[in-house]
């Protein structure tokens, strides 16, 4: 990987709602969801606040926080890098992002209305769009968007944060393999969830969301010289 590529995102729009703090954490956060800040970037709290245009207190605030959601680790010179992902850590995140997200899918089912899947649809349609012209940002974040709107129909649900927190630790990893796909998944399992959501099937859902998971790791492991992806630690 090169180690000196340098960090490029893409902050979330500005509202009146948010504090700097809060836009500069949630800017890096969604960065790290779809892999802009990937394995190998310089990290360094003057570069992103040259970037987000801020003063380095808020993205100091910003990467504390992250370094405690483990999504990313201090060196000793001070600065700071992506998580290393290993065999053993990227099983034990798949396996726990199969658990929360199949919670989170059969406790919000009670609570989704046509209006719901109608929207779901949408959302579906704007995740094979994105990966039919080759935008993998745009389709990770619609892919994301799809499973949040889903389990965020129940009020009273309290695993999207831990869900979100996962896949802020398997976006750098993800994208990196993603770039060396010659071709993705072909079976619509968003299709097989909302056709679930429709027969009120619990079951049916939280196989479909286990299926659309397994899908994605089984075509990464399906990388030719995976193994020197890894950190051999």
């Amino acid at each position: 990987m090169n180690k000196n590529k340098t960090v490029k995102i893409t902050p979330i729009e500005k509202n009146d709602d948010l504090t700097v703090n809060q836009w500069v954490y949630r800017s890096l956060r969604k960065s790290l969801m779809i892999g802009q800040i990937s394995p190998g970037s310089a990290i360094t709290i003057r570069g992103l606040a040259t970037e987000l245009d801020v003063s380095p207190m808020p993205v100091r605030e910003a990467l504390r926080r992250l370094i405690s959601e483990g999504a990313l680790e201090m060196l000793d010179n001070r600065r700071l890098k992506v998580r290393t992902m290993t065999a053993q850590r990227f099983k034990e995140l798949c396996d726990v992002r199969i658990l929360l997200e199949t919670h989170a899918a059969e406790n919000a089912l009670p609570y989704m209305r046509e209006s719901d899947t109608a929207h779901l649809k949408e959302l579906d349609k704007q995740v094979n769009s994105a990966y039919d012209t080759e935008d993998i940002e745009g389709g990770s974040l619609a892919n994301q968007e799809f499973h949040r709107y889903l389990y965020t129909r129940n009020p009273h649900q309290v695993s999207l944060r831990l869900i979100e927190g996962i896949w802020m630790q398997l976006g750098p990893f993800f994208r990196v393999v993603t770039d060396k796909l010659r071709e993705n998944y072909v079976i619509d399992r968003h299709s097989e969830a909302i056709d679930a959501i429709e027969r009120s099937d619990s079951f049916a859902l939280k196989r479909a969301i286990e299926a659309d998971i397994r899908d994605g790791i089984a075509t990464i492991q399906s990388i030719e010289g995976l193994e020197e992806i890894f950190d051999p630690q």
